[in-house]
């Protein structure tokens, strides 16, 4: 019976983590709450040492603020800092984009084409959670395909930050990015136009750091 190995502590503390994460970007937990690793061990099913391990990444990645022997809460979102964000995680998307597109296979692009399919009938339905989740299935395309593990890395680090402030505008009444430009960045991908599909791609990304403009 290998498949009943026991859970490594490493595991532990990635379900913690992932748990966390996808709370506050959710705002189940919401800005400013203060959170507690018992609490949060004991709703998760988990001791506190992979919780406190998840504390101290998402504090790393601007998630969570802590002030020793004090509070650990979750931070405001701050429209520069998702802005920097976006910039970043923009700048990674271009990379892998024009890396990635001389390598796609069919299969790649139908997994695209279905994730947009998804993202556009979620946006129909004002399923802001469906509609993220696709847009990033569609993204993750590229990102898998290029194999850039660096930009990989910094793209799953700095995303939450951007998706906290999206999920906020858009229950506020805004909406989400057009399931067009995923359309035009499809044909360009299918048509191995990579620098077509770096200049769209430069384009959804601008349009979250428009955004997370305050005016």
């Amino acid at each position: 019976m290998e498949a009943l190995r026991p859970v490594t502590r490493t595991l532990l503390r990635d379900r913690a983590y992932a748990a966390i994460r996808d709370a506050i970007v959710a705002g189940e937990i919401e800005p400013g709450a203060v959170v507690r690793d018992a609490e949060l061990a004991e709703r998760l099913g988990l001791s506190r040492a992979p919780v406190r391990e998840a504390f101290a990444r998402l504090v790393d990645e601007g998630l969570l603020e802590s002030k020793p022997q004090s509070y650990t809460r979750v931070t405001q979102v701050v429209a520069a800092d998702v802005q920097d964000a976006a910039a970043v995680v923009g700048a990674m998307h271009e990379l892998v984009t024009r890396a990635a597109v001389p390598r796609l296979r069919d299969a790649d692009l139908d997994l695209m084409r279905a994730s947009n399919v998804r993202f556009a009938t979620a946006v129909r339905a004002g399923d802001v959670d469906g509609a993220l989740r696709a847009d990033d299935e569609l993204h993750d395309v590229l990102v898998r395909v290029a194999g850039n593990r660096a930009a990989a890395a910094t793209v799953a680090r700095y995303t939450p930050l951007i998706r906290r402030l999206e999920r906020r505008r858009f229950g506020e009444g805004g909406s989400c990015r057009s399931a067009g430009l995923h359309d035009r960045l499809i044909e360009a991908c299918a048509a191995g136009d990579a620098e077509a599909a770096v200049r769209i791609t430069a384009d959804i990304w601008r349009s979250l750091a428009d955004l997370a403009d305050p005016d």
